[in-house]
């Protein structure tokens, strides 16, 4: 088959289709990320291909040189980007510039708002690489030949990012891809050498290969005419140090940025960062970043995550997640070792004994960290946890050993503020603890106002008692395996029996023993008309305004997380819960006078069911309901 034969025109997938048209109108404003993002495409190729090299050094082709080439044309108006790394085949070219394989893409999408300033920061999360080039230009060609592969496999790549491209194969003697944009018109002022130098200077000085371009003529002296050289001469424009070998007293603050957003291919800022070297044991550097905004696809515990592995200054591998728990996924970063061999493997990873210790020692590291961040002025931290906290949240489980670090670093809502913000840390809430007070109370609900209003807060507010309002969804998870911080025990105050310690005086238990006594007709008539609805019915001192509450056993599954269970198709066990009443209420007082069989029975149902309502359960019968309720209204107006 002829090389013209196998030129064809493919479709974009419409997800490319859409980000191009928003990288073309959005970041018009930042239109100079171009240049960092091609360049740190470029500086992964050569990556790549070290690496290929360990187990096979034929890939190198005799030039074992690897440097990144831009070269640009003023007169024409283009800017070549070349490099010598491990370069793609016709199917990876069609894979990698003709869709995003990248989870989260939906999600990305549908958060679009048409707002260009919001979107270019949806843009930053997502990471464009290759499609940043079409900000400035109409046209991109990329002439590609994949390492080791024949020369007659090269293969050209061409879109002006309308919906289609063009591929076809040619013949292309050295490996390695060469990315040529064709500027726009209003665009062309990057076609020029100084602009270009001062470009690879801000943002890719830390790439640890040279980026060149043709050295600059020395000008001629006065009457001497100046040669031409036969061929032009190339100079590193960039420092090519590995950023994380530099000492940190050497690097400065937009050092440490620019060298995050070319990891991390993100646009904006990090909150933090933590760089370290280690020596004895075990000899490593690490270089560790908490990000300002979360990927979309932070949720999905599955999506690939984890630091790029070095090898005595050998990229190795890009997300390897065994540095790191599965709780700190949202950490980028860099961890070189001296220890591990250059073949390793994801597999050697897991088993290796260092590898597990350097966990550990990473760990307590991005945890301090966070808790530095904690402690630091302004609103980092409210963004931080804004953002990673219900991630945060997953600790405790998979991190016993750094159980109670994680804890300090939780935020909370609490009656003590009235708001729904989470800004009230473990420590705040026991520093204003009661005297006498022993536990740190808490209520699970879908909401915080459904939390703060709910009849089991009754008592805590007449005893003037703090409690947690938490509505996370991951809450309740996290309170089975949260069960005590700074030695005192966690109660969720509407699971099992009321207990207030200390603060509760004998005249309020008093109280209760009297009035179970007085209502024991009551008490016996209802647990036999709800028998099949509850395990016990009792009278109780929590409720100050209510009739009645509903009470899930002790170790009982509570009602949120029996809601995720269900709606993710969960089977799960009966739990009747336990039906409380309150004796100084009318309503109550006026159930045990109640003579009328029918009427006792409907009013005991519409108490039953306003507890299961206040509570956050959902009516399994709302019509019988209303309709007892109805009938009750209507015999109130005669």
């Amino acid at each position: 088959m002829s090389v013209e034969a196998k030129k064809e025109t493919l479709g974009f997938q419409t997800e490319v289709k859409q980000l191009l048209h928003l990288m073309i109108h959005s970041l018009y404003s930042n239109k100079e990320i171009f240049m960092r993002e091609l360049i740190s495409n470029a500086s992964d190729a050569e990556d790549k291909l070290r690496f290929a090299a360990l187990a096979d050094d034929t890939v190198y082709e005799g030039d074992s040189d690897l440097k990144i080439k831009i070269d640009f044309d003023k007169e024409k108006g283009t800017i070549t980007i070349s490099d010598n790394g491990i370069g793609m085949t016709r199917d990876e070219v069609i894979e990698n510039l003709g869709t995003i394989a990248k989870s989260g893409t939906a999600d990305f999408l549908k958060n679009l708002t048409g707002d260009q300033k919001k979107d270019s920061k949806l843009i930053g999360q997502f990471g464009v690489g290759f499609y940043s080039g079409f900000i400035v230009a109409d046209e991109v060609s990329v002439v590609t030949r994949k390492a080791g592969a024949p020369t007659s496999e090269g293969v050209r790549w061409v879109s002006k990012g309308d919906g289609e491209f063009t591929i076809e194969t040619l013949e292309k003697t050295d490996r390695g891809t060469a990315i040529t944009l064709h500027l726009k018109a209003e665009d062309k002022e990057f076609a020029d050498s100084w602009r270009l130098r001062s470009l690879i200077k801000k943002y890719s000085d830390h790439i640890s290969f040279p980026v060149v371009m043709k050295a600059e003529p020395m000008p001629a002296e006065e009457g001497e005419e100046k040669a031409e050289p036969a061929e032009p001469e190339y100079e590193a424009v960039n420092e090519a140090t590995a950023l994380w070998t530099v000492p940190r007293n050497e690097l400065k603050d937009e050092d440490y940025k620019e060298f995050y957003k070319h990891i991390a291919h993100d646009f904006q800022d990090p909150l933090s960062w933590s760089h370290n070297k280690v020596e004895g044991k075990l000899e490593y550097t690490s270089l560790l970043y908490v990000p300002s905004k979360p990927p979309f696809d932070l949720y999905n515990r599955e999506a690939p995550r984890g630091l790029k592995l070095y090898v005595q200054r050998v990229f190795i591998m890009d997300e390897a997640e065994q540095f790191l728990p599965l709780y700190l996924r949202f950490i980028k970063g860099v961890v070189d070792s001296n220890d591990l061999s250059l073949n390793v493997s994801r597999e050697i990873l897991q088993n290796d004994k260092s590898v597990e210790s350097m966990r550990g020692a990473l760990s307590k590291r991005v945890l301090d960290m966070l808790s530095k961040l904690s402690k630091s002025e302004g609103d980092d931290y409210s963004k931080f946890w804004a953002n990673f906290g219900q991630v945060l949240k997953e600790g405790p489980a998979e991190d016993y050993a750094n159980k109670d670090k994680i804890a300090k670093l939780f935020r909370f809502a609490t009656t003590h503020t009235g708001k729904s913000d989470q800004n009230q840390s473990l420590e705040d809430y026991v520093s204003r603890m009661k005297e006498g007070q022993d536990k740190i109370y808490y209520i699970t609900a879908e909401s915080y106002t459904a939390g703060a209003s709910s009849p089991h807060m009754e008592v805590f507010r007449k005893k003037g008692i703090e409690v947690i309002v938490m509505y996370d969804r991951v809450d309740e998870w996290l309170m089975s395996h949260l069960t005590e911080f700074d030695g005192k025990q966690f109660v969720n105050v509407a699971k099992g029996e009321l207990d207030l310690g200390k603060v509760e005086d004998e005249a309020d238990k008093k109280e209760v023993e009297e009035a179970s006594k007085k209502y024991e007709s009551l008490l016996k008539q209802l647990k036999e008309l709800l028998s099949e609805k509850v395990e016990d019915v009792r009278i109780t001192n929590r409720l100050t305004d209510s009739p009645a509450c509903l009470v899930v056993g002790q170790f009982d599954m509570g009602i949120q997380m029996r809601q995720i269970m269900e709606a993710a198709g969960q089977k799960l066990p009966d739990a009747k819960p336990t039906f409380e009443l309150n004796p100084s209420h009318p309503l109550v007082q006026r159930l045990n006078d109640e003579q009328n069989d029918e009427r006792f029975n409907d009013l005991a149902l519409v108490l039953f069911d306003q507890a299961s309502l206040a509570g956050g359960e959902h009516l399994k019968d709302p019509g019988s309901y209303v309709s007892r309720l109805n009938k009750l209204l209507l015999e109130l107006t005669k």
